[in-house]
């Protein structure tokens, strides 16, 4: 049976909401470009080579530790927190259709301990971090360890992500891709893979 192992970060999730992102530049004290910094270093936060208080730190430019940390990375957690509801009503879908699904997202620690308190994601599972595995999307083989410990073959993994070189990963290591670019379309991408309709 075919698996569908999801991104997370704007497939499941909403993408930051401007009000969120000026929060964090407020909580960062008005770093001019902040969002180019918050992006710069986000890939090594991901794959666990910084840790919360480096990766801040460099983001606001000043040491960031303590309390501040912690209100800092909550409130970022939080940003990535929305679900896109249109997705998780797909979702909803094929666990009534009974087809397994598992997630696989780039996400600092952090972010993925909040990510697993979501009540929407209780019907995906197991859940795949770039932050536990030391290893980010696009490396083929973040796909080749996730497809290893769940004990399938890498053909009968469909994966989904609204970012092109992250299908061109898992198409690398044998998994089949389908480009996210909203629910109704991947919908109708989804029953022609799986042969049946979803809803």
């Amino acid at each position: 049976m075919t698996l569908v192992l999801f991104d997370y970060g704007n497939v499941i999730s909403l993408p930051q909401d401007r009000d969120d992102v000026a929060r964090l530049v407020r909580m960062a004290g008005e770093v001019p470009g902040f969002e180019e910094r918050y992006w710069e270093f986000r890939l090594d936060f991901d794959r666990a080579a910084l840790d919360p208080g480096e990766y801040w730190s460099r983001v606001c430019g000043r040491p960031v530790s303590g309390d501040e940390l912690d209100r800092i990375v909550a409130a970022d957690v939080e940003s990535w927190s929305r679900p896109n509801e249109d997705t998780t009503a797909v979702v909803g879908e094929l666990s009534a259709a009974g087809v397994p699904m598992a997630l696989l997202s780039n996400a600092p620690i952090c972010v993925a301990d909040g990510v697993d308190t979501l009540a929407f994601m209780a019907p995906i599972g197991p859940r795949f971090y770039s932050g536990r595995m030391g290893l980010v999307k696009p490396d083929p083989l973040i796909y080749r360890r996730v497809v290893e410990t769940l004990g399938v073959r890498a053909e009968d993994v469909v994966f989904v992500d609204d970012r092109l070189e992250n299908i061109a990963g898992a198409e690398e290591a044998g998994l089949s891709g389908i480009h996210f670019r909203d629910a109704s379309t991947l919908r109708d991408d989804l029953k022609a893979v799986l042969h049946r309709p979803v809803r």
